[in-house]
This record gives structure tokens, C-alpha cells and sequence, in this order.
């Protein structure tokens, strides 16, 4: 029972107690007298009423201001009751209302502020709860991940997701940073740390795309080395390839110097075919800007199958098309792309070797095209090498058809990714913003 209703209980008790009391004791001998008693009582009672209104309700206006801070409500504010000892009470707790009110304001405010600068950051922030679920990730980590809706990643373990991202993401340790080259050429500095939210540590990943800065470095180094080795070995098999004519052509005019000249003539061909090798090399530098104009990605690509069927079908390996039927409009440079398209089917064909598939598929939401091939596909540790300068799994490769696919694709604003799936498949999409 409350306060109040104690005090009123209390009351009653004593005024009944007076009454009963003052009318056998006076009434009978001097009803003047009772009379005179039960005025000190009706005294009493409009005594107690106003020690009731100085204390008893400021208690009660205080126990309201108890509830607003349980229910949280701080734009409230209590009453004045006119007693002085009360009122400073009143007007700290008010004091401390608006404080609390403007905490609440200013957390609010950081809090929006700091949801913003998540989402409009170009890192990926993905946070885990207590059971190592995702519980959110910004735009970045989303594409960054390859998941375009939300639903698909929130209440999932990263191991759950179909991410090759999220693979690599978590086994990370807890307050260690490890940088991470995927199969679609990019790269991540990826950092796992933690924060304290009521007293529980959240773990989070912060993902920061490192692929540019990398890039540019790569290229700067191997621009340097391939233009300093194109200028001496050029330099050198000019010199050589000249001398080499000259002593043909002079033992050409005698007699029996058959097998000399074909000695040197064999040494000829060496001579240019390293040349050709170098500028190859030199080529993947030497790469023009896209001379971009819009057109049907379909149209592209049947260009390209015509180009390439006669290979295919001497290694018994199918194109099977499986083009959208309203044609994507792409924005891109025919030529480069092209070359982009017969560096892709080869490598599938070289991969199958004898008896297969190649699908090629397009697709308008995204605007999409896969290559996929029947091959023997790509291990987890080659995943890792792809579009790395001058890697190549084939024997005497020398690794710059991806360098191009690359550098071409990269030109274009189009995103890649090259891995083998579990169907058994390896694909190669590129998406095109």
C-alpha cells in the first residue's frame, strides 16, 4: 500500500480514537467542554491535512518522477509544491531530467551520424552478435561480399554465406589483420577486432579493398621491367638477327655450307621469335583507352563464338549458348573486348583439353556475362595466384592473358570473378555497372 493511503488509514484510526474518547469523557459531564475537544480535533484535522500537503505530497510528486525515469519519458518535468526543502528537490531532479534528455539527444545525434558514416563508407563493416551471426554490414561489405540482398547475409554464420570473402574472413583471429587476393583479382585488407556493447564483446570485420593501390604498384614495377628487358633484348636480337643475314648470305655463295645455313637461318627464327615473345610482354603495357559506344551484349558475344567454334570443335569441346532473350545494352569497345572474350573461351578450352562444354549465358538483372566450362577447374591455392602478373599454370605459359583480361576488364568498370563452384563448373562472370 502507498504512502497516501497508510496516511489516511493513520488519520482515521486517530480521530475515531479522539472521538470515541472525548465523547465518554466530556459529554456527559460538560457538553461546553466536548465541544471545545472536538474543535481541537477539527484542528487537528486541518493539521494534518496541511502536513499532508508538505509532506506526504511531495513524497508522492517524487515517486511520479521515480516512474518517469523508469518509463525513460525525460521531456517530462515535475511540479513545484511551494515548500522549500521540497522544491530543491524538484529542481534537481529537473536539473537532471534535462541533462539526461540532452545526453539522450546528443547519443542519438552520434549515433545517426555514425550509422551514415558506416553506410557511406568505401570499407566493409560487418558485425557479428554474441552467437557469431552477421547482424549487419554496410553497403561496401555487401558488395564487397557479392550478396546483393540483405535477408541473404543477416542471422547467417560467415561460414553459411556464398561468399569467397566470408571463407577467408573467418578464420582470422580475433585482433589480427591479414590481407586477402581473391579470385576475382581484388584485394582486401581484412581486420578482426571486437567492441563492448552492455557488457558483451561484438566481434566485427572492418574490409578495406586495397586492389587499386596494389595494381598500381604491380604495373609501375613490371612496366619498368618489361620496357627495360623489351629495349635490350630488342636491341640485341636487331644486332644479332643482322650479322646472322649477312653470314647466310655469305655462305649461301659457297659450296657445300648447306647444313651452316640452315644452322643459321634456324638461329634467325629464334632471334625473331624471342622478339615476338617480348612484345608480347610489352603489349600488356602498351594497352589503349576503351574506345567505349553502347550495343547488344549478345551481339558481341555470337561474334565471338563464330571466332572460336572451328577450335572448339577440333578438341570435341560444345558452345552452348544460354543468351537472355532481350539482349543486355552494354557500354564497351568492341575490339578489346573481343580479345577479352577470345583470351576467356581459350583458357576454357585449354582447360577442358578433349570432350566437353563451354556455356556462355547472359543476363539482364545484373547485367551479366558467364563463361563456364567443364574443365578440371581451379584449386584453392591457384585461386589465390590468378590475375597476378605473369602466374601461369600452363607449361611455358607466359602469364599475361589474364594480366590483359584484367587490365582490359578493368577499363571498362566491369567487376570479375574466376573460381570453380561445387556443381563443378568454372565460371567466369563479369559484371558490368
Amino acid at each position: 500500500m502507498r504512502i497516501k493511503g497508510l496516511f489516511w488509514i493513520l488519520t482515521a484510526l486517530l480521530l475515531s480514537v479522539l472521538a470515541i474518547i472525548t465523547y465518554h469523557a466530556f459529554y456527559t459531564e460538560s457538553v461546553s467542554l466536548f465541544f471545545l475537544v472536538e474543535g481541537l480535533v477539527l484542528l487537528t484535522v486541518l493539521y494534518l491535512s496541511v502536513f499532508y500537503r508538505r509532506i506526504i505530497k511531495p513524497l508522492h510528486i517524487i515517486g511520479n518522477g521515480m516512474e518517469l525515469l523508469k518509463e525513460q519519458d525525460f521531456s517530462s518535468r515535475l511540479s513545484r509544491v511551494g515548500q522549500k526543502e521540497a522544491d530543491r528537490i524538484v529542481d534537481i531532479f529537473n536539473k537532471m531530467m534535462e541533462q539526461l534528455k540532452n545526453e539522450r539527444l546528443h547519443l542519438r545525434e552520434q549515433n545517426h551520424f555514425l550509422d551514415l558514416l558506416i553506410n557511406a563508407s568505401p570499407m566493409g563493416v560487418i558485425m557479428l552478435n554474441l552467437d557469431k551471426e552477421v547482424l549487419s554490414v554496410n553497403p561496401a561489405a555487401r558488395k564487397m561480399l557479392g550478396i546483393s540482398s540483405l535477408p541473404d547475409i543477416v542471422g547467417k554464420r560467415l561460414s553459411e554465406l556464398d561468399s569467397p570473402l566470408a571463407a577467408e574472413l573467418e578464420p582470422i583471429p580475433l585482433y589480427d589483420s591479414q590481407t586477402v587476393r581473391l579470385n576475382d583479382a581484388n584485394i582486401y585488407k581484412c581486420t578482426h577486432s571486437s567492441f563492448v556493447d552492455r557488457g558483451f564483446h561484438h566481434s566485427f570485420y572492418l574490409v578495406e579493398m586495397l586492389t587499386q593501390e596494389v595494381f598500381k604498384a604491380e604495373k609501375k614495377a613490371y612496366e619498368k621491367v618489361i620496357r627495360m628487358i623489351a629495349h635490350e633484348v630488342n636491341n640485341t636480337t636487331a644486332g644479332i638477327t643482322s650479322t646472322l643475314d649477312t653470314l647466310e648470305a655469305t655462305f649461301s655463295e659457297m659450296q657445300d655450307t648447306e647444313d651452316i645455313c640452315e644452322v643459321l637461318r634456324v638461329s634467325i627464327e629464334r632471334c625473331y621469335s624471342m622478339s615476338h615473345f617480348i612484345t608480347n610482354f610489352a603489349d600488356v603495357v602498351r594497352i589503349p583507352e576503351p574506345q567505349t559506344k553502347t550495343q547488344p551484349l549478345n551481339a558481341v558475344v555470337f561474334s565471338c563464338k563464330r571466332f572460336m567454334e572451328t577450335i572448339c570443335l577440333n578438341r570435341n569441346i560444345r558452345i552452348v549458348m544460354e543468351l537472355d532473350s532481350v539482349s543486355p545494352i552494354v557500354n564497351l569497345d568492341n575490339s578489346l573486348f573481343e580479345q577479352v572474350l577470345v583470351n576467356i573461351i581459350k583458357n576454357a578450352s585449354e582447360a577442358i583439353g578433349h570432350d566437353g562444354e563451354i556455356y556462355i549465358r547472359t543476363s539482364r538483372n545484373p547485367v551479366c556475362l558467364e563463361i563456364a566450362d567443364t574443365g578440371k577447374g581451379i584449386d584453392k591455392e591457384t585461386e589465390a595466384k590468378l590475375f597476378s602478373p605473369f602466374f601461369s599454370t600452363k607449361r611455358g605459359g607466359q602469364g599475361i592473358g589474364l594480366i590483359f583480361i584484367r587490365e582490359v576488364l578493368q577499363k571498362h568498370n566491369c567487376s570479375f570473378s574466376l573460381r570453380t563452384y561445387a556443381d563443378g563448373l568454372t565460371r567466369f562472370r563479369i559484371l558490368f555497372e
